[in-house]
């Protein structure tokens, strides 16, 4: 009996659910440090096109890119809603990705989320993890370490 039980509990993954030029995206909540607005951003030279610079958080200098630019999606003035993820990577270093809006937070079955069996447009196919189905919504969800990795996709 326990065993049944035991198959009946999935595990759910959580997931930040953010919008970037109408497509919804998801971003592993175990990767937010935190989200923040738009603050004074200190340009770099000589740096990767899609990073804009660095912001001062907490006393911390931490590069900002623009999800935008990464993905190559033409660039748009920044809104109210626009906001920087700032994400821990695995080395425990921060980094910060600016989004057009951050929308929910969604629980994700491990049964929802299924990885691409077909071809995916190969500027962005290395970014993504899976596709989430959220309700009637799909979601394509982020490989954080392959977006802000310094590799070409």
């Amino acid at each position: 009996m326990d065993e049944v039980l035991e198959n009946q509990i999935e595990e759910e993954i959580q997931y930040i659910v953010i919008n970037l030029d109408n497509e919804q995206y998801g971003i592993n909540i175990d990767v937010v440090e935190s989200i923040v607005r738009i603050p004074r951003i200190t340009r770099v030279p000589r740096s990767q096109d899609y990073y804009v610079g660095v912001i001062n958080l907490r006393g911390e200098v931490v590069p900002v890119m623009s999800l935008r630019k990464r993905f190559g999606i033409e660039e748009k003035e920044y809104s109210n809603a626009t906001r920087i993820i700032i994400l821990k990577l695995e080395d425990q270093s921060l980094v910060g990705i600016i989004v057009d809006q951050v929308s929910e937070v969604v629980n994700l079955e491990v049964g929802d989320i299924e990885i691409p069996n077909f071809k995916l447009d190969e500027r962005t196919a290395g970014y993504l993890s899976g596709i989430g189905k959220y309700g009637k919504e799909l979601i394509s969800l982020l490989d954080i370490q392959n977006v802000v990795g310094e590799q070409k996709v």
